[in-house]
């Protein structure tokens, strides 16, 4: 179900605020009414999926207090349990999310050596996988390193990994952030008016702006090579560059209006990202609790900027060589990342010293140029397609 539609806007969310604030009799009333209706607004669109979502939230309980039993054995058994978990997560999400890639670049292989390839069942692909196995992983990993305490309660755990408003498109919270909130919230009238503020505001990027720029942006990019000439071109990606801010950070700002509604407090997801004059200030003004998970759960445990040189450079790469790979199923999304990767460590060997004896200008001109040529790969349909929408820009 998407914030924008009239069975959401015109239904669910009025029977949904009618209980919460009308009926309210204990404490434990509304995180029990917020998990009923977070298991129905995913099932609307997840169908059958919804029993491998409700099986992934038991799974990371379980896992998370079995951390926590496990170090008082020992420090080995409790690592050992860590890395059952992470595993267990990132197998069900690369069975889902990269099955089919897989199957049709080894296909494709196969094909281009003279063999007759093979064919297998589409996987398809649950909704919102990507986020909620997020969600799981840093839970346990915090629990594991004791920056946050096991969930007793299994409503608890499964409202923070099942919350409606942050479960299909974000922003990443991490358990800790939202640990007190769970046990104990009061609303206020101010934070329920700031909350259908920022929903309204975050509904009026995505309905009348965004959607409005993907029309020419669509049409664009489905020019023929022959016919995208160079206007053409850069109309097409100014349109997209402005549509994807404006529809993720959108979708960010009514799920932090709709958390604030309900007594939540999510963080930031995006700080004004085009105004940055250079990539590593983008990435640190752009889908910030993605760009955050990312540092804390695996570039900081490669090492981060405490090793070599060299290996910085690698950490940099893996780290956007896979948030690529989380975007999409496509080598477009991987080369959109490995590009940014790419920007980054350029900058990082000199380049940014560069940029800080120029004038503003000139760095502000440079970075839109480079995110905007990073859209071309994320929003094309395949690499020659891309390939070819750069020739004509």
């Amino acid at each position: 179900m998407l914030f924008t539609e009239p069975t959401f806007l015109f239904l669910f969310l009025p029977i949904l605020l009618g209980l919460y604030f009308l009926t309210r009799v204990h404490a434990g009333y509304g995180n029990g009414l917020l998990l009923v209706a977070s298991v129905l607004f995913y099932a609307k669109g997840g169908g059958g999926f919804t029993w491998l979502m409700l099986g992934s939230i038991a799974f990371n309980y379980w896992m998370a207090i079995a951390v926590d039993r496990g170090r008082a054995v020992s420090e080995t058994r409790a690592r050992t349990i860590l890395a059952f978990a992470i595993g267990t997560n990132l197998l069900v999400l690369g069975y889902f999310k990269y099955a089919n890639f897989f199957i049709q670049n080894v296909d494709g292989v196969l094909k281009a050596f003279g063999s007759r390839g093979f064919a297998a069942p589409e996987v398809l692909l649950p909704i919102g996988i990507s986020f909620y196995t997020f969600h799981a992983i840093s839970y346990v990993v915090d629990v594991y390193r004791k920056q946050a305490t096991a969930q007793k309660s299994p409503v608890h755990a499964a409202l923070y990994l099942l919350l409606f408003p942050q479960l299909i498109a974000g922003p990443i919270i991490r358990y800790k952030e939202i640990a007190d909130q769970l046990a104990r919230r009061v609303v206020s009238l101010d934070d329920f008016s700031y909350g259908v503020r920022r929903f309204i505001i975050g509904f009026g990027k995505k309905v009348l702006i965004a959607n409005i720029l993907a029309v020419p942006a669509d049409g664009i990019f489905a020019l023929k090579p022959e016919q995208l000439i160079a206007p053409y071109a850069w109309l097409g990606i100014i349109c997209y560059t402005l549509q994807i801010y404006f529809d993720f950070s959108g979708y960010s700002d009514m799920a932090i209006g709709l958390g604030r509604i309900f007594g939540f407090r999510f963080p930031e997801n995006f700080r004004w990202p085009y105004v940055a004059d250079s990539v590593q200030e983008f990435w640190r003004r752009w889908h910030i609790s993605l760009s955050s998970w990312f540092r804390d759960y695996l570039y900081v445990p490669l090492g981060g900027n405490r090793v070599a040189p060299w290996k910085v450079y690698r950490n940099m790469g893996t780290v956007f060589f896979l948030c690529g790979l989380w975007h999409g199923a496509s080598w477009n999304f991987v080369i959109w990342g490995l590009f940014h990767g790419a920007f980054l460590v350029i900058e990082r060997l000199g380049l940014d010293s560069v940029l800080k004896r120029v004038g503003p200008v000139t760095r502000h001109v440079y970075l839109i140029v480079v995110v905007m040529g990073g859209w071309v790969f994320f929003r094309a349909a395949d690499l020659p397609s891309a390939l070819a929408y750069l020739r004509a820009m």
